[in-house]
């Protein structure tokens, strides 16, 4: 019967699901049926497998939590594979969120929403899922800035003002080019110095 795929299956019958919130992925992390070797995070209700980080990946996270900390000042916080918590549904762990602070609830709940100027995926093999679901969630959820650093082509996709979930605003900065987050004007980095 060759491969089957239990969620398409399941996508053409009126199959009731249960959704997971925020509260349930949590009791599972308390719970230990999730352990801290489980890379998954909480999209629209369900768990979410996250893509191995290879060595260029990690490397290009490295450099931008070198690169933002200095020029972010203390306007801004820099969280790096951190939760933010979207709504009920939804708890993904972007590469680096660039946060208000103190955020609201500070130190007792993650950044939401309002609390969030910029979020940056690194994306190789993950960039089907970054350019796709979680472009779609992060414009529904109001991220009012999302960069998708795109190590495939050596580009960042720049996405701004969101609107009826999805951005109005793309732009691609190339190697020459310098990426400025749109909330903290005078907050530039060179794209160049991401890329090695």
């Amino acid at each position: 019967m060759g491969d089957v795929n239990l969620t398409d299956i399941l996508s053409r019958y009126h199959v009731p699901r249960h959704r997971l919130t925020v509260a349930d992925y949590r009791r599972l992390g308390e719970a230990r049926i999730l352990g801290k070797d489980d890379r998954v995070e909480l999209l629209e209700g369900q768990l979410v497998d996250m893509s191995p980080i290879g060595p260029r990946h990690a490397l290009t996270i490295d450099l931008l939590n070198r690169l933002l900390p200095a020029t972010l000042g203390e306007q801004a916080w820099l969280r790096v594979q951190n939760p933010i918590v979207l709504d009920d549904a939804s708890e993904p762990q972007p590469d680096l969120a660039v946060v208000q602070h103190p955020w609201s609830g500070y130190p007792d709940v993650h950044p939401r929403p309002s609390d969030i100027l910029l979020l940056i995926e690194v994306a190789d093999s993950s960039l089907e899922l970054d350019l796709g679901a979680k472009l779609e969630i992060y414009a529904r959820a109001g991220i009012r800035e999302f960069w998708v650093v795109d190590l495939t082509r050596n580009r960042v996709l720049v996405h701004r003002r969101p609107h009826d979930g999805r951005y109005d605003s793309i732009t691609t900065v190339e190697v020459s080019g310098r990426l400025q987050i749109e909330a903290l004007p005078g907050v530039t980095i060179s794209a160049a110095q991401i890329f090695i």
